[in-house]
């Protein structure tokens, strides 16, 4: 692997500081990337549940891992600055597999969740921690330095109270934090005592989710988070505008008014 892939890798990792979040507003194309990259973030970080729809697929792995993966690689070709790919479970690769296309796009960081994208079924955390370990094995062999966010759902598809998907998301944490993952992703997340909990007893680096409802971005700095990432949202937001947009134009208004209709 050339050096200029390792040290991004390197650059990535080092990024997540507990406390001085990476913040990374989550891209779905070059255009995008070029301009979180123009802002001057220092990452870019792409999100499936952004690019799937471009690409003319539902989310939750309906889009090919080569349609994804050649999304990625024309993201990673516009910028200079290192790329992290969220490939929902994988898409059915093989860990080796997996770290040799990601590396052949040109990302260095990639998500990887812990629930069936295509059922919402929560995975054994076993079996995600072995998937995990594999990964990060491959990762080894082949000399890529590839920065695993391990993404925890039991907010999103666990059951029980709040305390009891805490505890859990806590458990399955420490377990791919073992297993060799870089970064927890407790995804929707956004109570600041769980949020605080998280990050102290996971003991490693964790990611949550802006949006709505969420603690402001200093305010997760202060909770200990290291990184923060916006998913779809940004893109959602885009889609919302361009819609009102196109709403003004039917109605034979400007589209560049700063009234524009509800859709």
């Amino acid at each position: 692997m050339n050096m200029a892939t390792t040290q991004k890798a390197m650059a990535l990792r080092a990024l997540h500081v507990p406390g001085d979040p990476l913040v990374v507003p989550n891209v779905w194309d070059a255009a995008s990337a070029r301009t979180v990259e123009s802002a001057g973030f220092p990452v870019i970080a792409t999100g499936s549940a952004a690019i799937a729809p471009v690409l003319g697929y539902d989310d939750g792995e309906a889009a090919p891992a080569g349609e994804m993966l050649a999304a990625v690689a024309r993201i990673a070709r516009a910028v200079g600055v290192p790329v992290t790919a969220d490939l929902e479970r994988g898409y059915g690769m093989e860990p080796a597999e997996l770290v040799e296309r990601l590396a052949a796009a040109g990302a260095v960081g990639c998500n990887l969740e812990d629930s069936d994208p295509r059922t919402g079924t929560m995975v054994d955390a076993g079996e995600q921690a072995a998937f995990l370990a594999a990964v990060r094995a491959a990762a080894s062999e082949a000399g890529t330095g590839l920065v695993i966010n391990a993404r925890v759902d039991t907010y999103l598809h666990g059951e029980g109270t709040p305390d009891e998907r805490l505890a859990e998301a806590v458990r399955r944490g420490r377990r791919y934090l073992q297993a060799g993952a870089d970064c927890v992703y407790p995804i929707l997340a956004s109570d600041p005592a769980a949020i605080r909990s998280l990050a102290e007893e996971i003991d490693g680096p964790i990611n949550i989710a802006f949006h709505p409802g969420t603690p402001s971005l200093a305010e997760l700095a202060g909770l200990g988070v290291a990184r923060v990432s916006f998913g779809p949202g940004l893109h959602r937001a885009v889609q919302a505008y361009t819609a009102r947009m196109v709403a003004a134009i039917k109605i034979g208004q400007s589209p560049y008014g700063p009234d524009l209709p509800d859709r």
